[in-house]
């Protein structure tokens, strides 16, 4: 049984509330950090236990919070990104919907390390039900006297307010999240400035993510030396995963970042197998703008390694054999699921939620869009393969912001370790048209590469 940090009590009834939180040792970490070790201190805990962003990137986290500016006279700001819509991933609501109190401390000691007075949380909309709950949270955390002024006694002043957004993918990207923030349309800035520099109102701002704003608590409680002692290498601590799909039991685990790819979908504490004891075809393992793996690929690295759950092992062999951690959406596919009607799926959405401010992203997400309609409906060319390629190719890393990669990635990888999918589309236009108008059902027309 793997140790948990950030869901070691969600089982305990009312956690949700503060009297509840409270008596089983909540906001013992703000009082350790706001009384004992001071904002250097707090700094210096977060860098060494070597925490990284746990919303997609992975950037050690000590690092971003020690970039942020401190002019004189100007206010900071600490933003929490809860604008969780990477399709597959659903861990921070989990956080936010039955363990409030846990985000507000993370944002109570965070806050303090920065020298921020002023903390938003800015979240999506279609989370409509949450914000109430934070709202609650909050009010009895000011109650009780952890947010407001002089916060026990030490001088130091905080409030946390509430943001909903309007639904948009491109507000979780922070600069269009801050344009957001401040009432503007969410277009993502061009970098530099960064936001540690000029961020919400021009002012010094760092934006975190629920889960890693949260992960703050336990190590102020433990220790950041302790922290590195769970999970393995530069992957320390735990992370969440919402694993969905065809798996046996689609929910949110807290994992110890030293366990295999393969006992994660097996095991029975985690997603218990395959539904239906099917194949393993493939795996999104980090929500659905990071590069599927084959079978093959996902249990095992090019050189033969077994595949850790861990940044570093998921990201072995670049994008060629490899993929990324991300968001931890973990999104398994059986032997019956259709690549290219995935990847269709996929470049639908990346296209509609494209700002339209980068010409490579508003125009190719859309032109990936039509020639992944035509292959899948049965009227695709072969040249629409290579067609396919070439437009992913001159998106990626040539927008303002992520959002153009994410829609490159997802594409390339699939004609990578799936062309022969797409050939099947093409050579078999009425097979294709009587699969998608509902005619006939074809269990699985193309073998599973290295199925398991």
């Amino acid at each position: 049984m793997g140790r948990k940090l950030l869901l070691d009590k969600a089982h305990i009834e009312g956690i949700r509330y503060y009297d509840t939180y409270r008596s089983n040792g909540g906001y013992a970490a703000a009082e350790k950090a706001l009384k004992n070790l001071g904002p250097d201190g707090v700094l210096d805990e977060v860098k060494k236990s070597g925490l990284r962003g746990r919303g997609g990137a992975g950037f050690p986290t000590g690092m971003k919070w020690s970039f942020i500016a401190k002019p004189e006279g100007v206010p900071r700001y600490l933003v929490c990104n809860a604008d969780e819509s990477e399709p597959g991933t659903f861990k921070d609501r989990y956080l936010m919907e039955f363990i409030p109190h846990l985000l507000i401390e993370g944002l109570l000691i965070s806050s303090f390390a920065l020298g921020a007075n002023s903390c938003y949380i800015y979240i999506r909309g279609e989370y409509a039900w949450i914000p109430e709950i934070l709202e609650q949270a909050i009010a009895e955390a000011k109650n009780k006297g952890w947010l407001g002024k002089n916060i026990l006694g030490t001088g130091f002043d905080l409030e946390i307010y509430v943001q909903r957004g309007a639904g948009a993918y491109i507000c979780g990207e922070e600069t269009a999240l801050i344009e957001s923030l401040e009432g503007k349309r969410g277009n993502p800035r061009i970098k530099p400035p960064f936001p540690a520099v000029k961020g919400l109102y021009q002012c010094p701002t760092v934006v975190n993510n629920v889960e890693t704003l949260a992960a703050v608590v336990p190590i102020i409680n433990i220790g950041g030396d302790e922290y590195i002692k769970f999970g393995t290498g530069k992957s320390t601590g735990t992370k969440l995963i919402s694993a969905c799909g065809n798996i046996n039991k689609p929910g949110v685990y807290e994992i110890e970042m030293n366990i295999s790819v393969e006992e994660f979908i097996y095991s029975d504490e985690y997603c218990g197998g395959i539904k239906n004891n099917k194949r393993l075809k493939a795996c999104i393992p980090g929500g659905s703008s990071v590069p599927v793996l084959p079978a093959n690929l996902l249990l095992k690295t090019a050189k033969g390694e077994t595949r850790m759950m861990t940044y570093e092992s998921l990201a072995d062999g670049g994008f060629a054999t490899g993929s990324m951690l991300g968001s931890g959406g973990f999104i398994v596919m059986d032997e019956d699921q259709c690549i290219v009607r995935n990847t269709l799926t996929f470049a639908r959405f990346y296209h509609h939620e494209s700002c339209g401010q980068c010409s490579p992203c508003r125009e190719g997400t859309g032109w990936m869009k039509k020639v992944l309609q035509n292959i899948e409906y049965g009227k695709g060319k072969m040249s629409d393969i290579d067609l396919l390629w070439d437009i992913q190719r001159k998106i990626e890393g040539n927008t303002i912001c992520p959002l153009g990669d994410a829609a490159a990635w997802p594409v390339a990888a699939a004609i990578r370790h799936f062309r022969d999918e797409f050939e099947w589309h093409v050579l078999n236009p009425e097979e294709s048209q009587k699969r998608n108008f509902g005619l006939a059902h074809y269990a699985d027309p193309i073998p599973a590469p290295a199925a398991v």
